[in-house]
């Protein structure tokens, strides 16, 4: 009843709301109201979604709580929170109380939402709002846990506003609503955060592993490379040494690419896997072909591997509706499929980890899922499922929003699937085929449904995959990197090819140079002649990768090089 005449007054008022503060009579008000919410959520825990879901709807918690917050100064009084932090350190205070109610009961709210609730509606609050309040979450964390003041990421209010935030941001990031930067924070002196970190300070690791979005992309690119070559030395790699005593010689034939990348590549230990590799391809005759490296060609062993794996003919990937790639459900009908899964993520990680970067567009649900990011109970499959299945998408956006008796659809908790013409009946929870959808379960069946098509289909490939790319990249390395910030680590840049960058950083060998006529005409050609999409297709044909490497062409692996061939003269 307080929030409902809070509100009230605070919506009808041609004014301002009132300042307040905390401590004072109206926010201890609101404050203890909200402990109560969140003492009933914590205590009734088998009645938590329905209070939840109480909550949620209509004008009695979020739209007044959010005034209110907006009514302790500015960026929803950050200083004053900051301040009763440090000297409330377990957050147990009613104040956070109301922050935790608040971030758990939008957090849900933010999972139940479709884009056109979020986006359009605007529910229940406007794309800006939702920015601000990404804003003050963002802030709190960060200046919470570089004064030491929230250091247990296991605690009821550092995992509320995190779980806020992080829902946030990957909508953010699916379909942007804040402007570019939004998330970074300016504060951060990158450079002293860094030797924070060789020296294994815990605020360091925590900032980290729990907010690396706050750090500039290419800053934790940097510091990624650092990490692998940092570790190439303690295994004692050595670049482009045959002699190195982690390297590895492989042969395989042109016609069995796979096959024999698989047989030699495929148990490799570890150590041995992160080492120098070098491939002898056997042509049709079989005879050797010589690489350029006179070692062989890993980088095209590497392409011509990734070309077959993800040919649709062998049924181990399939493609969404926006040509990105993730495990094809029936995937099993390929012999020794989850082995070829493991297979594959330990090439991609082979790539990664060599800073090679190759033109495979994975599915962004994909990708979370082999992060891990899909672990909490927050995240929702549905909001991804209109690029996997356009209509199954559509189905239950329907059912969603369907204005008469749901029961009328005749719809259980089950799912048909056309299995080699044979019709196989799915439960999506147990004896669903026994439990009709209604207007009160719709919700709940909805999400089983995304989360049966998204992840338990694919869930055993997904499981192999992540096992091979993390013999490789380790996992805490990539926590610093959200699903698209991986897809950039695998395939380059999204910003246009910078010629110039690219001049740059290209080796001349036979004769030509820089200034070579021909080489300045290439490159007039190149820079004044060719379109953005022209010099991605020229990037592609000559690196076999749309997509510049991130840190740019000092970083392209192998390096870009111009020869001059005096046999084709002669020809």
């Amino acid at each position: 009843m307080y929030f409902y005449v809070y509100y009230t007054a605070a919506t009808t008022s041609t004014i301002t709301p009132p300042l307040n503060k905390l401590g004072n009579e109206v926010s201890t008000r609101v404050a203890l109201v909200c402990a109560l919410y969140h003492t009933a959520c914590t205590t009734l825990a088998q009645l938590r979604i329905d209070i939840l879901n109480g909550l949620c709807f209509g004008d009695l918690l979020m739209k007044p709580l959010w005034i209110f917050l907006n009514s302790l100064g500015q960026n929803c009084g950050l200083k004053s929170f900051i301040d009763l932090l440090g000297v409330n350190k377990t957050g147990s205070a009613p104040e956070f109380q109301m922050l935790i109610l608040f971030c758990d009961t939008l957090t849900h709210l933010v999972t139940i939402l479709d884009d056109t609730e979020f986006y359009e509606q605007e529910m229940p609050f406007s794309c800006n709002e939702y920015a601000m309040l990404g804003t003050f979450l963002n802030m709190f964390l960060y200046k919470a846990v570089s004064a030491g003041y929230l250091t247990d990421p296991q605690s009821p209010l550092f995992t509320a506003i995190l779980s806020l935030l992080s829902s946030l941001r990957r909508r953010d990031e699916r379909r942007t609503f804040t402007n570019s930067n939004h998330w970074l924070i300016k504060d951060v002196k990158v450079g002293n955060l860094f030797n924070d970190l060789d020296k294994g300070r815990p605020i360091a690791k925590l900032i980290i592993s729990k907010l690396p979005h706050v750090i500039p992309h290419n800053e934790r690119v940097l510091l990624f490379r650092k990490k692998v070559n940092s570790e190439k030395a303690s295994l004692g790699i050595l670049e482009s040494d045959s002699a190195s005593p982690q390297s590895t010689l492989i042969t395989v034939h042109r016609n069995r690419i796979v096959e024999d990348g698989y047989r030699q590549l495929g148990s490799l230990g570890v150590t041995a896997l992160k080492g120098v590799i070098r491939v002898r391809f056997v042509n049709m005759q079989g005879l050797d072909e010589a690489g350029i490296d006179q070692d062989g060609v890993f980088k095209e062993f590497l392409e011509e591997t990734i070309k077959k794996v993800f040919d649709p003919g062998l049924n181990l990937f399939c493609s969404t509706s926006e040509e990105r790639l993730y495990p094809s459900p029936t995937s099993h009908i390929t012999e020794n499929h989850l082995d070829l899964f493991e297979f594959v993520g330990k090439m991609i990680g082979k790539a990664v980890y060599e800073g090679i970067v190759v033109d495979v567009p994975f599915a962004s649900f994909f990708l979370t899922q082999v992060l891990g990011h899909d672990h909490s109970a927050m995240y929702s499959y549905l909001d991804e499922m209109s690029s996997a299945d356009p209509e199954l998408h559509k189905n239950l956006t329907y059912v969603k929003h369907y204005d008469g008796d749901v029961e009328d659809l005749g719809l259980t908790f089950s799912f048909d699937q056309d299995y080699l013409g044979r019709i196989v009946t799915h439960e999506l929870i147990t004896g669903g085929r026994a439990i009709n959808v209604t207007n009160n379960n719709r919700i709940s069946y909805i999400h089983h449904m995304a989360h049966f098509k998204m992840h338990k289909q694919i869930a055993t490939q997904v499981v192999a995959f992540r096992k091979g790319f993390k013999a490789v990249v380790s996992p805490d390395w990539l926590h610093m990197f959200s699903g698209p910030e991986v897809q950039r680590l695998i395939s380059g840049d999204n910003s246009p090819v910078d010629m110039k960058d690219l001049r740059r950083n290209t080796s001349y060998y036979g004769g030509f140079h820089d200034s070579h006529r021909v080489i300045a005409w290439l490159w007039d050609i190149l820079e004044k002649d060719f379109s953005d999409k022209e010099r991605s297709m020229f990037l592609k044909f000559v690196t076999s990768c749309s997509k510049p490497p991130l840190l740019g062409f000092e970083n392209l692996e192998p390096p870009f090089s111009i020869r001059f061939d005096r046999r084709q003269i002669n020809k």
